[in-house]
């Protein structure tokens, strides 16, 4: 086998479980019974918040857990339908069908494969980096946007409140005002019990999974305290069985229509899977492969779009459970598999008395965290324009709902990319320091040497600062006393230029040349030099490996380390 085939079969192919040992795997073992506490009751709370049977949600702790932990880069990430993507997932499947329906479920799972295969071409084309547009600020308005949307279905869940589940957020808002007269005492007793558990219990025991406690102790109290005969709700019988494998069929005017919402999808789950990924890897020691996390990711969503779940994100709050646990591998993963196919074959009579109220507090607890009000103050104090950002994403996700806020938030991402891409750092260098100041600030008069000006751009030159740099580079030659007879160009922090940049730095330079001045370049990189000559922006003139050495070449000594060099 070739060894370039080798290598790449083994970057994306390792031996799974990576860590696990013999003196581990108690342990690890023990980490997993705890994923399963976790995981079953929420996921059973998020399929509702989709609009789906209790099962949905369980069918995702089988066969998408398994390859994913076959197929992972991460030691510890824990992949699992989570608030957020149930959250985008009702909403925009809520606008094309009726929740509940055999159309609704379809279009579900339809954007899960196809949620799956943005993930998969993105790993094979490297196309991560898309996922870093969502910055924080975008981030933290996003999902407390969808949050608040969630806690609004289950403030009214735990009241016994009646609202439409794939409704508008001011619809579900309205509905809930408007039934509070109706509010059921006992489900909101029930809802409030559940609460106080689980806040207290979290805060003293925080290892204890509190979610299953509450819902154990909810069903005895319901079911001895006749409390489904006083208005309480319960899931009802919950189907058994293991999943089956099918492909979801429907239009193609559909899959079109859910393609939207797939791409939301993957961008809010590359960008927070990655980033806690790597989090945990810098935190224990081990190295992670992006790409290989991305080709997860699409394989555990296109298994559980092809076995009625949904669509498959990254659980921070369950990985660091995990962590806490001592979890260091996969493995957990695969026994949380086990227990939920256990649980589908034999246990799913277990789940028949479960109460709404608590769930809903199990997921309103769940979901506080993506409020982000530590994070919304973080940003105010920090940086107001941040904030703003972060306000705009929230009030749109809110009002419009969570496919045009991830479009406000891409626009928002390019404004600000495009904003401070435009303002680079452009710098006349001095004899005696290093970087005296920008241009635009410069004092009139100001050159490097007698007759010279060393110009540094710190950025690579393109559309948004090409005609910046331009302009700088005029000016700071206009303005001063002297005439100015050579312009050296240090091009060390220039990665790049595209056309755009191009055709403005031949425009400087053509008035350059108009106006009798020499031009010269220092300190340019290999790959700048052929980028380059190929714009054909090059006509022989001089390349110097150090400012010194240019300035050297025109006459001009200077009386301190190399200008665009730090002192030693």
């Amino acid at each position: 086998m070739p060894r370039r085939l080798t290598a790449t079969l083994r970057e994306w192919f390792p031996r799974p479980f990576a860590g696990l040992t013999k003196r581990n795997l108690l342990r690890e073992a023990g980490a997993g019974v705890t994923l399963l506490a976790i995981a079953v009751p929420l996921n059973i709370g998020y399929a509702q918040i989709v609009g789906l049977p209790p099962t949905v949600g369980l069918y995702a702790l089988v066969l998408p857990l398994i390859v994913w932990a076959l197929a992972v880069s991460s030691r510890q990430l824990v992949a699992s339908p989570d608030a957020a993507a149930a959250a985008l997932v009702a909403t925009s499947i809520g606008g094309l069908a009726v929740a509940g329906s055999a159309d609704y479920l379809s279009l579900v799972l339809a954007q899960t494969v196809l949620c799956g295969a943005l993930f998969l071409v993105a790993a094979v084309f490297r196309l991560g980096f898309l996922a870093d547009f969502l910055s924080k600020p975008i981030l933290v308005g996003l999902l407390a946007g969808l949050a608040l949307d969630i806690l609004v279905g289950q403030v009214a869940k735990m009241l016994g409140i009646s609202v439409p589940p794939g409704g508008e957020f001011f619809e579900k808002v309205l509905a809930l005002v408007a039934g509070l007269g109706s509010t059921n005492v006992w489900s909101a007793i029930t809802a409030a019990g559940c609460l106080v558990v689980l806040l207290l219990g979290r805060r003293l025991a925080p290892a204890v999974p509190w979610a299953l406690v509450v819902l154990v102790l909810a069903t005895l109290a319901t079911t001895f305290g006749g409390l489904e005969a006083r208005g309480v709700t319960t899931l009802g019988p919950v189907e058994g069985g293991l999943p089956q494998l099918s492909w979801p069929v429907v239009a193609w005017t559909d899959w079109a229509a859910v393609l939207p919402s797939a791409i939301a999808l993957f961008l809010v789950g590359a960008g927070e899977g990655l980033l806690v990924s790597r989090a945990y890897a810098d935190k224990r020691g081990y190295r992670v492969n992006a790409n290989r996390d991305l080709f997860a990711f699409g394989l555990a969503n296109v298994a559980s779009g092809t076995t009625g779940s949904f669509a498959m994100g990254s659980s921070t709050a369950r990985t660091a459970a995990l962590d806490q646990a001592g979890s260091r591998t996969q493995f957990p993963a695969i026994v949380a598999a086990v227990g939920a196919t256990l649980l589908l074959v034999f246990g799913t009579g277990l789940l028949e008395h479960v109460p709404g109220p608590a769930i809903g507090a199990v997921l309103a607890v769940a979901v506080l965290p993506l409020l982000g009000i530590p994070d919304f103050i973080d940003l105010w104090r920090r940086d107001r324009a941040e904030f703003a950002i972060a306000g705009v994403c929230f009030g749109v996700t809110v009002v419009f709902g969570s496919i045009v806020g991830i479009g406000i938030a891409f626009v928002l991402a390019l404004v600000n990319l495009a904003r401070r891409a435009a303002s680079p750092d452009i710098d006349v260098l001095s004899l005696d320091e290093y970087g005296a100041s920008s241009a635009e600030g410069l004092p009139l008069g100001r050159t490097t040497a007698p007759g010279v000006v060393v110009v540094r751009l710190a950025a690579p030159l393109f559309f948004a600062n090409g005609t910046v740099f331009q302009d700088a580079v005029q000016r700071a030659v206009e303005s001063t006393e002297e005439p100015v007879r050579h312009v050296v160009f240090d091009m060390e922090a220039v990665s790049d230029v595209d056309i755009t940049g191009a055709d403005a730095f031949e425009r400087l330079r053509s008035w350059l040349v108009e106006h009798d001045i020499d031009v010269s370049y220092s300190r340019m990189r290999h790959e700048t030099l052929e980028r380059m000559q190929h714009l054909g922006l090059l006509h022989d003139e001089p390349i110097h490996h150090s400012n010194r050495e240019a300035l050297a070449a025109l006459g001009a000594r200077p009386s301190s380390p190399d200008p665009g060099t730090p002192s030693p």
